[in-house]
């Protein structure tokens, strides 16, 4: 009777790990998917700006320096590894995008061409489903990163090599808007 106590006792406490440990890989799944979106949504905005760029070309060919600012900001952007350095790479491709944005408003004709008020508003678009790409990011980290670090999981945590994962944060509180696109 006793045997079968303890068999019963050892069954628990071995169901009881997988049970946590499949709750890990599922958080740690549902972070990397929340990545996954704001992945595609940063490559939707990093095609939308070649073509913003040439539209504005030809209206503001004494801007080449701001040209040349947002196209290498993409390329950093596309270039980074690691959230950390995406954030800071997004963070000055947003600062770029808006330098362009107002150089834009003092060309009437730039103003007028129906091709960047496209443009803008699916950046506009764009801009918005990454802020809601990053919010689901966010809270996904913080699940998986509370669990990790929670008694009893952060024990198999530990012992599977569950590490925290970065949040992706904003640098400055003018960036967390979305840049003006409208003139």
């Amino acid at each position: 009777m006793g045997y079968l106590i303890a068999l019963a006792i050892i069954a628990l406490i071995i169901f009881f790990i997988i049970a946590i440990y499949n709750g890990l890989v599922q958080l740690r799944q549902e972070v990397k998917n929340a990545w996954a979106q704001i992945d595609v949504q940063l490559k939707r905005r990093y095609d939308l700006i070649p073509n913003l760029v040439e539209t504005c070309k030809g209206y503001i060919k004494h801007e080449r320096e701001t040209l040349e600012a947002v196209t290498r900001a993409r390329q950093q952007a596309i270039d980074a590894k690691g959230i950390a350095e995406k954030a800071g790479a997004e963070n000055m491709l947003t600062q770029t995008l808006r330098s362009l944005f107002a150089v834009a408003e003092a060309y009437p004709d730039l103003k007028a061409n129906q091709n960047l008020l496209a443009l803008q508003e699916e950046l506009a678009s764009t801009e918005n489903k990454i802020g809601f790409a990053r919010q689901f990011y966010n809270d996904s980290v913080m699940r998986y990163n509370t669990r990790i670090q929670t008694v009893p999981a952060n024990i198999i945590a530990s012992m599977f090599h569950f590490t925290p994962e970065e949040f992706f944060e904003l640098a400055e509180a003018a960036q967390r808007e979305a840049p003006k696109v409208q003139f």
